[in-house]
């Protein structure tokens, strides 16, 4: 009975494969064609897509023109389109044909490459592949596998940041005697490093009282201040706590701000605390000479990570991890099950990446990266980068044009952080403008709050925005900005 089903059953038909996938490809082709008509953010109610689908999972197949007519109809609706060339909210997720390609070759294979045995290829091109990423960062061989460092790839920086803080809590607590110390550790941020490291922190059992956001302010750019930094250490330190952990960020999501590296890492090494930084979004752009001083300082840190999903055409989901002592990662994080062993993780020249990370299993991530470094090439990569600076000076040009309106944080990216300038009565002026503009679905954009200050953020950098999109939401914005003051 099993092997007569069988037959009727194949869920992996080469020749279904092939003709069902080029329908599939012609149908994403046309979404991306026609992107630009929807709504950029999804105008549903809550609990819309309930009313449209079944209660239940069907019983019988149903033909994928029939799926994919529900999701021209159901789906897409419900999509805040990411890949619209009017997206200008949030930090970017990237897409290019080459990171399609490099999905659909790890989605194809669909290994699961844990240690390297269980996949040779998966494990060794990530080793090259984040050589070849970090060498184009300028970074420092002790941070490459070439060198005497290592690197691993994460789905996001938030399963980055849980694994070295949990590498450097073990560390720390090995030196002071065990695990009843935690809670002395403190780990510390800029109020603009990204919350992730808060939640972070929280998972490898820091007490949320030890997280310490050190305040920025107008006159750095937002970005955190050495001696602020260091009263605040020396205050712990006399209440009998003990510095663990310093994140500094280059790129903040709120404002685009740089942490200076250098001074930092100056610090960091007096009290040794382990420094990590987070270039999940502005790393991308120091590939760029003009951009690399940026990361003046790294040799000074213990860990760094980068997003090529944010802003180096790497489709979702890409981050790149390097570590100075992979060993404290591996110590960290290691399991040994009967099962997984093998003659080959014997070997000291085998890199097993289930010991990098939080989960056993791991996609083939490596494959998307090589395939976009690969076709797109370092000059073609840069140029997409700055094409985006270029974008966004000239948008800060435009906003510094208009006296009704100032920029609030001076542009180093591809991030604006601008307002209306309001009067006292009107307080909630630039938020009536995000507002105004977000509905009427031909663009979208975010807001963030620095030092009390309401701004509205213009992020570009979506693949397909071009110079007359932005120029289109600078005219956008003034037409809105109009109806508000009257």
């Amino acid at each position: 009975m099993v092997s007569a089903s069988r037959k009727t059953f194949l869920p992996l038909d080469p020749v279904t494969f092939s003709n069902e996938s080029k329908a599939v490809i012609d149908f994403i082709a046309d979404y991306y064609e026609n992107v630009e008509k929807y709504p950029v953010q999804s105008t549903v109610e809550p609990g819309y897509l309930s009313a449209m689908l079944p209660e239940s999972a069907p019983y019988c197949p149903e033909p994928l023109q029939d799926i994919l007519e529900d999701v021209s109809n159901c789906i897409i609706p419900g999509l805040t389109h990411w890949q619209s060339p009017n997206f200008f909210a949030y930090f970017h997720a990237n897409a290019s044909t080459a990171g399609f390609f490099g999905e659909m070759l790890c989605s194809g294979f669909n290994v699961v490459g844990f240690n390297w045995i269980s996949s040779p290829a998966a494990t060794e091109l990530e080793s090259i592949v984040l050589d070849w990423m970090g060498k184009m960062l300028k970074l420092p061989s002790s941070f490459l596998f070439s060198g005497t460092g290592g690197g691993v790839l994460h789905g996001s920086s938030c399963e980055a940041a849980v694994c070295v803080l949990a590498a450097a809590r073990d560390k720390a607590l090995k030196e002071l005697g065990g695990w009843e110390n935690i809670t002395k550790l403190v780990v510390y941020a800029s109020d603009q490093a990204h919350f992730t490291f808060q939640k972070a922190a929280k998972l490898v059992g820091i007490p949320p009282s030890n997280f310490r956001l050190i305040e920025t302010s107008f006159s750095t750019g937002f970005s955190l201040s050495p001696e602020n930094l260091r009263f605040v250490i020396e205050d712990n330190i006399r209440s009998g706590l003990v510095p663990l952990f310093l994140c500094a960020t280059i790129g903040t999501t709120p404002s685009g701000a740089v942490d200076p590296i250098a001074e930092l890492g100056k610090v960091a090494m007096e009290f040794k605390l382990w420094l990590h930084i987070d270039a999940a979004y502005a790393g991308s752009g120091c590939i760029c000479p003009e951009l690399r001083h940026y990361l003046d300082g790294v040799e000074l840190a213990n860990s760094i990570s980068m997003n090529p999903h944010k802003w180096f055409l790497t489709n979702m989901d890409c981050c790149c991890l390097w570590i100075k002592e992979p060993k404290l990662l591996v110590d960290s994080l290691s399991t040994d099950p009967e099962i997984l062993r093998n003659n080959a993780s014997k070997s000291k020249a085998v890199v097993d990446c289930k010991d990098w990370q939080i989960a056993l299993s791991r996609r083939f991530r490596a494959l998307k990266l090589w395939v976009v470094i690969r076709r797109h090439g370092l000059a073609n990569l840069m140029c997409h980068i700055r094409s985006d600076i270029a974008m966004a000076k000239r948008f800060e040009a435009l906003v510094g044009e208009d006296e009704r309106f100032e920029i609030v944080v001076p542009r180093k990216f591809a991030l604006v952080c601008f307002r209306l300038k309001p009067k006292v009565e009107e307080e909630d002026l630039n938020c009536k403008l995000v507002e105004a503009i977000n509905s009427s679905g031909r663009a979208f954009m975010s807001h963030a709050v620095l030092s009390g200050i309401y701004v509205i953020r213009c992020a570009i950098g979506t693949t397909l925005t071009q110079q007359h999109h932005v120029d289109a939401l600078w005219k956008l914005i003034q037409d809105k900005a109009q109806s508000l003051l009257m």
